[in-house]
Order: C-alpha cells, then sequence, then structure tokens
C-alpha cells in the first residue's frame, strides 16, 4: 500500500472505523500499512479531534466508533469543504455515489458550512460529466445568488451583465449559468469560466416561470450558438448514440427504438460528416438545404471512388500489356 500521510491516514482510519463495528489493532495496521503503534497515535489523534473511538480489551476486542453521538467537524478547512462538495457535485453523473458522499459530508460538516453546501447543491443541475474545474468562490457566489433569489452582476465578453440567477448547470465540459438577463430581457446561458468580477447584490427578485434548466443549457452550447441547427433521425436506440456522441455537442431524444439527434454547426458539412461517422442509418429531418447537400457529397464521394478504381483499372491494363523485352 502506498503510503499516506499522517492526515490522509486518519482520515482512511475514520472511514474503516465507520465501516465495521470492531477492529483489532492488527487488522488495521495491515490495511494502512502501518505499525500497531502508529494505529494507537492515530487513534488518540481522532480521540483529540472529539470522535468516540472506543478500545476493547481480551477476546472479541478491538477498536470502535462510539455510537449515538454526533461526528465532530471534518479535518477540512473552508475553502477545502467547499471545493470538495464542488467536486463531488460536478462529478456526479448517475448521482448515487456522489449523493451518498455528500450525505457523508454534510454530517461532519461545521454547521456554519453545511448552509453553504446545500445551497450549492440545490442550485446545481447537470448532463454529461468530466468537467472542467472553476473558481469554487464563483460558484458558491451564484449557488448562493440563486438560492437567496437576489440579482447577480458580473463582467462578461466585456460588458457588465446584470441577472436574475436560477440555476447551475454543469455539462460534460464546462459549468454555465441559466438567468434571465435584465439588459437583453431574455433567457441566457453563460460559461462560468467567462466570469469575472461577480458579485451578489441585495435586490430581490420575484421567480419568473422558468425552462428547464439542463435541457435549456444543452440546446444552448449544442446548438443556438451555432450559424446553423440540424435534426436527424438516426436508425439506432438513443443509448447507443448518446454514448457516440458528448453531451455538449448534441442533444439526442428516444423516438422509440430511434434517435431524434439536435446539433449545431457553423458549417453544415461538418456536422453532417459527423453524423456519417456515427456508422447508422439516418435521414435529414431538417434544414431542407441539408438534404440537397447531403445528395452533393454523395456525387462527390462516389466520383472519387469511381476515379481511384477507373485509375487502378488503367494501371492494371498497362502492366499487363508492356511488351515483353528479349534477354
Amino acid at each position: 500500500m502506498e503510503e499516506l500521510g499522517t492526515t490522509e491516514r486518519v482520515l482512511v482510519l475514520l472511514g474503516l472505523l465507520q465501516k465495521r463495528r470492531v477492529w483489532t489493532g492488527p487488522e488495521l495496521a495491515d490495511r494502512l500499512g502501518v505499525t500497531t503503534r502508529t494505529v494507537r497515535r492515530d487513534v488518540e489523534r481522532l480521540r483529540t479531534l472529539g470522535y468516540p473511538v472506543h478500545a476493547g480489551q481480551g477476546a472479541g476486542g478491538g477498536y470502535q466508533l462510539g455510537a449515538g453521538q454526533d461526528l465532530p467537524p471534518l479535518l477540512l478547512d473552508d475553502e477545502e469543504a467547499i471545493a470538495t462538495a464542488v467536486a463531488l457535485l460536478a462529478g456526479a453523473e448517475s448521482g448515487d455515489a456522489a449523493l451518498r458522499a455528500l450525505t457523508k459530508l454534510d454530517r461532519v460538516l461545521p454547521a456554519r458550512l453545511r448552509h453553504e453546501v446545500r445551497a450549492l447543491a440545490g442550485s446545481v443541475e447537470s448532463f454529461g460529466g468530466g468537467r472542467a474545474p472553476v473558481d469554487p468562490e464563483v460558484l458558491m457566489t451564484l449557488a448562493r445568488a440563486c438560492r437567496d433569489e437576489v440579482e447577480a452582476e458580473f463582467t462578461y465578453k466585456n460588458g457588465r451583465r446584470r441577472v436574475e440567477p436560477y440555476r447551475l448547470v454543469a455539462s460534460d465540459r464546462r459549468w454555465y449559468l441559466l438567468a434571465y438577463d435584465l439588459g437583453r430581457d431574455d433567457w441566457r446561458t453563460f460559461r462560468v469560466d467567462r466570469m469575472s468580477e461577480v458579485s451578489a447584490r441585495t435586490w430581490r427578485f420575484r421567480p419568473r416561470e422558468a425552462p428547464d434548466a439542463a435541457a435549456y443549457v444543452q440546446e444552448s452550447v449544442s446548438s443556438r450558438v451555432y450559424r446553423h441547427q440540424a435534426r436527424f433521425l438516426v436508425h439506432a436506440p438513443a443509448a447507443t448514440v448518446r454514448d457516440q456522441i458528448p453531451a455538449s455537442a448534441a442533444v439526442v431524444h428516444d423516438r422509440g427504438g430511434h434517435s431524434e439527434v439536435v446539433s449545431g454547426a457553423d458549417n453544415l458539412d461538418s456536422v453532417l460528416l459527423h453524423m456519417v461517422l456515427l456508422g447508422h442509418e439516418f435521414e435529414v429531418l431538417e434544414p431542407p438545404a441539408l438534404r440537397d447537400r447531403c445528395s452533393t457529397l454523395a456525387d462527390r464521394l462516389r466520383e472519387a471512388g469511381t476515379a481511384r478504381s477507373t485509375q487502378s483499372e488503367t494501371s492494371a491494363r498497362r502492366r499487363t500489356t508492356r511488351p515483353i523485352r528479349s534477354p
């Protein structure tokens, strides 16, 4: 086992004590890769921090975590605790593992931080996973504004924006804010990593009827931001197609054993090429111009294949008809 630092080892020890009722000293030493003397010192560290670790003597004895008492704060400072919560939320694709971890984190957070983490959890939705990190303090500022229903301000694309924030949405690549832009009088999607000078105002707003946050942001980043939008009917199950296309590149709808794919691009040829490379039969639903483009590209590909074949046949004939020279 790789050698752990003291703090990390104590946290691992705490986790082991929470998993099983009783552990002997040698068992814990073996799991931690240390001596039984080090285990005793680490147990004392937990007791100093307020964890009720009991030690039994004789047959059937060992270390066990006391029941029926509140666990004391986790060995993390405020910034580390918030960053941990952000990481758990950002990595939650199915939600089950992150929910279990956040529940445990909530139990051991200092009381002053529980409200903050719960605010963040209630203000985040997601599609996809594995996104790039952003400043946790910016996320917390926006999460509080979503929770408290107060306006937010930030600089975005060299302009100052004043918005009514509704939800933070985590995609497979980035964090976004769904908000009602008061300057544009419409719903907008903002990339969090492009925001600067983010602040929450004291002015409260009355919540509007909002679109589904995750769906709205996904459609925005996969199609609405591009010059062209396209829809395809793909003859393959939605689950199969979703595994092939990043969530930020297209929206995939289930159509009874088939899939409707909505995507965007600045060049229609590029989105058409991506559909071809999926390897499934498909139909162009819109725009009509893309159907014509299919025919044009098909003719071009067919001519390219024919030209290559004709060239190969001509070369072969030349080789077979070349005169035989006398030795």
